[in-house]
């Protein structure tokens, strides 16, 4: 059993055809996955689509990628729609140097607000860090009394130990199948597994079995496999211990997830 701790099914290259990836990833082993918000608008179709299958859970929040969609109000607004729809986290937000022309101190007002929010509903953050590890990491330990995952983590093994140090776990997912990736294969040979997370990213990162084309939740199983290879472990030890994880973080259901090919589950969203 997979958990796929960061995909966004509710993107529109998903869709024509968002039933068969579901399907697909059931199939996989991939039995659960979060689906973090990009920024308000996006907020109802990403809820219709949590609602359409079991084992899909919400995260809402402000992406620092799309800044020209925040406006002051959806931080109020932000905290309505966690006490009412009881998402999984806060996120995604973070920090993002990497998209030229976007501006820091609008990102940083952002994403330290969510921090704060996030600390006081009590509920985890899934990070975006792009070329910004130590600068994320300065912002979660001044709000403080914070938990969550890096997703996507990029950064040095130095930079991993300070936020793990923090009670942060480290998500990874189809970079690091790539061969020239060698620090993430240090970096995924080395954290502790209980600080591990698996994801996809999907439509994004694709690993390196499918380059160039839209990536979805199936292929989360190339990343454990990876991921396990370069541990000198089984799979099976990797999938438990990073399903284990994500259960614990985000507070995900025990037990088995029932297949939606099992039943008329229609996933049209919008």
């Amino acid at each position: 059993m997979l958990v796929d701790s960061h995909c966004h099914l509710d993107a529109r290259e998903f869709d024509r055809d968002r039933t068969e990836v579901v399907a697909r990833a059931r199939a996989a082993g991939v039995r659960m996955q979060v689906l973090p918000a990009t920024h308000a608008d996006a907020w109802p179709l990403l809820r219709d689509a949590v609602a359409c299958a079991p084992g899909l859970f919400a995260a809402y929040g402000l992406h620092p990628t799309f800044l020209e969609h925040h406006r002051e109000p959806h931080l109020d607004r932000l905290r309505e729609w966690i006490e009412r729809e009881r998402p999984v986290a806060v996120g995604e937000c973070g920090l993002d140097f990497f998209v030229e022309g976007l501006d820091g101190d609008r990102q940083a007002h952002w994403f330290e607000a969510q921090l704060r929010i996030a600390r006081d509903v009590d509920l985890p953050v899934i990070v975006h860090a792009r070329r910004a590890v130590d600068q994320v990491t300065a912002a979660i330990r001044r709000v403080g009394g914070l938990r969550g995952v890096v997703h996507s983590f990029s950064g040095s093994l130095q930079q991993a130990e300070k936020l793990l140090e923090l009670g942060f776990m480290i998500g990874l997912g189809g970079p690091v199948t790539y061969e020239r990736a060698r620090r993430l294969h240090r970096l995924a040979a080395t954290v502790p597994l209980d600080h591990l997370l698996l994801e996809t990213d999907a439509p994004d990162q694709p690993d390196s079995g499918i380059r160039g084309q839209r990536n979805e939740p199936a292929r989360l199983a190339v990343v454990c496999e990876t991921i396990a290879a370069l541990r000198r472990v089984p799979a099976e030890e990797v999938a438990a211990a990073t399903t284990a994880n994500a259960r614990r973080l985000f507070g995900l259901p025990g037990g088995e997830v029932p297949d939606p090919a099992a039943g008329p589950s229609p996933l049209a969203v919008g």
